[in-house]
């Protein structure tokens, strides 16, 4: 980071860094706890989950520190935990805001998400479920992909925004919101392709598809979400006007791709507008589950809902005050009587007729002395029928 800083010209008095390994739960955890003890009493106002690595030629998985598979808790589960632990501290700052980046590759209502394989795709999370430790290595349970690993992890942090939103905007007032800031073919993210992709990939990006952003562009993007005033409002995903190949042409060879605005993937600072999500990332059943079972996985602690509520107003503290014996009195009346229910809460059994319990059982033995009393029956009322035919004729 100095180096960077020296390279800018940035005054090392603006900036203070401090060391996180994503690969290791503890690391979060010592780096958000010297963060509180830096910070003072000044809070965090803005917490951007940039981190990801890519390794989509690996045969087989690697494990963090924790046993996980490294994709994910790297770009995932690192930043669920990191969250989860700053979350507090940020809700006293003014317009605090928590920024995911996600990607086209986890939103298959796309080309690139939806048409290139593999697909991103958590099916039940059964991985998840298992603990998600080693051997275990995708979040889904089946084998090990280093590409879709990448891609699951974007989707993941796209539902967590959006969770996160539903949870936690209204009480503690952060925006979350995930934003994908365009394919940047030429950064270091794409290191471990083979040498041919790494050399016409961004060829390919820059002059056909018109997909191509430049680190510079992508982080000024970046710094518009935690930044501009739009994108104040949580729960949405951020995109950039004017699609492929829009303004390309001629302009994209006299600046070599190299285009900041509308040519480039999606629009420039006017252009930004709230992207439609596919079904998988609004899937709530889902998401509650990812929530959930990563929660398990990386420790996370999140504030207690009852906790959260909001202070009653001084005139409904009074009247509960007054009515507060009358209100338990009689709740526990209506809550002395279970219609259909045992003490436990389960199902009663029905009573039968002859006050057993359960209902009646017919042995064959029973049916077969019906079946005599029934013969028996019929046999007499035929033999009373031919009297009485007898007599009239």
């Amino acid at each position: 980071m100095e180096a960077v800083a020296e390279i800018d010209q940035w005054p090392m008095d603006c900036f203070t860094t401090m060391e996180c390994e994503l690969n290791s739960f503890d690391s979060v955890r010592e780096f958000c706890k010297h963060l509180d003890q830096w910070r003072g009493i000044k809070p965090v106002d803005r917490l951007i989950c940039n981190a990801g690595v890519y390794q989509p030629s690996l045969p087989y998985a690697k494990w963090s520190a924790d046993g996980h598979e490294q994709t994910m808790q790297i770009n995932f589960l690192s930043h669920f935990l990191m969250i989860s632990l700053l979350m507090d501290g940020m809700k006293e700052a003014p317009d605090p805001r928590i920024i995911t980046v996600g990607s086209v590759t986890g939103n298959d209502n796309t080309v690139g998400g939806g048409g290139v394989y593999p697909i991103a795709d958590l099916k039940t999370l059964e991985g998840f479920k298992a603990g998600f430790n080693n051997p275990v290595s995708m979040a889904d349970g089946y084998g090990f992909d280093g590409a879709k690993a990448y891609k699951d992890s974007k989707l993941c942090l796209m539902m967590l925004a959006n969770i996160l939103h539903a949870k936690f905007h209204k009480s503690h007032g952060i925006a979350f919101s995930s934003i994908y800031p365009g394919c940047i073919a030429e950064s270091p993210l794409f290191r471990e392709k083979r040498a041919w992709f790494r050399k016409y990939f961004p060829i390919f990006m820059k002059y056909i598809t018109g997909g191509f952003v430049g680190e510079e562009e992508a982080g000024q993007r970046l710094f518009q979400v935690a930044h501009d005033p739009r994108c104040a409002k949580s729960g949405v995903y951020w995109s950039w006007n004017g699609g492929p190949r829009e303004g390309r042409g001629a302009e994209a060879l006299e600046k070599d791709g190299q285009i900041s605005g509308g040519g480039g993937a999606g629009g420039g600072w006017d252009s930004i507008f709230e992207n439609e999500q596919s079904a998988k990332v609004q899937n709530l059943d889902t998401t509650v589950d990812l929530f959930s079972t990563a929660t398990t996985i990386s420790g996370a602690q999140w504030p207690d809902p009852a906790a959260m509520s909001a202070s009653p107003p001084p005139t409904l503290k009074i009247i509960s005050s007054i009515s507060k014996a009358n209100i338990a009195r009689e709740e526990d009346k209506r809550r002395s009587e279970r219609p259909g229910l045992d003490v436990n809460g389960s199902k009663k059994e029905e009573t039968a007729k002859d006050g057993t319990g359960s209902a009646a059982v017919i042995t064959d033995t029973d049916k077969g002395v019906l079946s005599s009393i029934i013969s028996e029956t019929l046999t007499a009322e035929e033999k009373d029928a031919e009297k009485v035919a007898a007599t009239v004729a």
